[in-house]
């Protein structure tokens, strides 16, 4: 039989088995990420819809620019420069300065990226990076309150952590739990409708692009910790539901965790790596000095990833 040599070449990771592509997952995402983004661009009108349009531009040219600089091949087609743009808006508010944009989409491609060889190579997720950087550099452009307060939505415009960590459980509780799920928070652009975020998530389950023991051992992490300091003080820390669909939690599990390069491929790594996220959130929301504590979480998560890969079953016959 004649042997055919496409077979022997070896592409970066991450290694797909199932017939599909990475711009083919990359395309997915972007389309999972739409029930969310256009809720966000009906609260916040044409700010949005630019902040969102910028953002995905923008990483494409860096995308092109930094290919070009380094004299690497073309990766523009394969959408991951497009989904990063896209992931990056959904966690900005609407005001967010068009140099802010443009300087965070240069940090996720050319920081967090391409810096550590491009798609594959990445340590981190490149959006959590950038946001991390940003949220240090310019906090106040972060502060959902502040950013939104001019925003005529229809219901109340505040931030449900920030309320929380500034006046308590008696007043974040004016947030229940079907206002969080559509929408009805200050927050992100894309990062506030609930019911949009879960069905993205479940539809890239259900497509095999991303894999359900991160997001469901993410959310469990979150749920669990919530509830038992919610157990130990119901005065002091709010319930397992509020910190579920509040903030960056839903994206987080579904669309920030499952970053493919860095986190686990293992099934006991991936469950231990999403939990471990989950618990740090809860950590940093309620004894910690931070206000949402997802992107904190899910960068210390990453850096231990490649130890946590490192767990795996014995093999079957080796000696112990």
């Amino acid at each position: 039989m004649r042997s055919n040599p496409n077979r022997l070449i070896v592409s970066h990771a991450p290694f797909l088995h199932n017939g599909s592509s990475i711009s083919e997952r990359s395309y997915h995402t972007l389309l999972a990420t739409l029930p969310a983004v256009l809720v966000g661009i009906y609260h916040y009108h044409i700010a949005a819809l630019a902040v969102v349009c910028l953002s995905i531009s923008s990483a494409m040219i860096w995308e092109v620019v930094i290919n070009r600089i380094s004299r690497r091949p073309d990766t523009l087609g394969d959408g991951t420069a497009a989904l990063t743009g896209m992931i990056f808006a959904m966690l900005v508010p609407a005001t967010m300065p068009w140099w802010v944009v443009v300087t965070g989409t240069f940090f996720a491609i050319v920081i967090g990226k391409h810096i550590f060889g491009g798609v594959g190579a990445n340590p981190f997720n490149p959006v959590v990076v950038s946001v991390a950087i940003l949220a240090v550099s310019w906090k106040e452009y972060f502060d959902f309150n502040a950013a939104l307060v001019d925003y005529d939505t229809g219901f109340t415009m505040a931030y449900p952590l920030w309320v929380l960590k500034k006046f308590g459980v008696e007043q974040a509780a004016a947030f229940n739990v079907a206002d969080l799920l559509l929408g009805n928070q200050s927050g992100g652009i894309g990062a506030t409708f609930g019911i949009g975020l879960a069905a993205g998530g479940l539809y890239l389950i259900y497509r095999g692009f991303i894999r359900w023991e991160i997001s469901l051992s993410f959310l469990a992490g979150i749920f669990i910790t919530a509830w038992l300091f919610n157990k130990v003080d119901p005065a002091a820390y709010a319930g397992p539901f509020f910190h579920l669909f509040a903030g960056y939690t839903l994206i987080g599990a579904f669309f920030l965790a499952t970053e493919y390069s860095s986190s686990p491929v293992n099934f006991i790594p991936m469950l231990i790596y999403g939990a471990g996220g989950g618990i740090m959130t809860i950590l940093i929301r309620n004894i910690g000095t931070g206000v949402d504590g997802v992107i904190v979480a899910l960068l210390l998560m990453n850096s231990i990833n490649p130890l946590l890969d490192n767990i795996r079953p014995k093999a079957l016959g080796k000696a112990a």
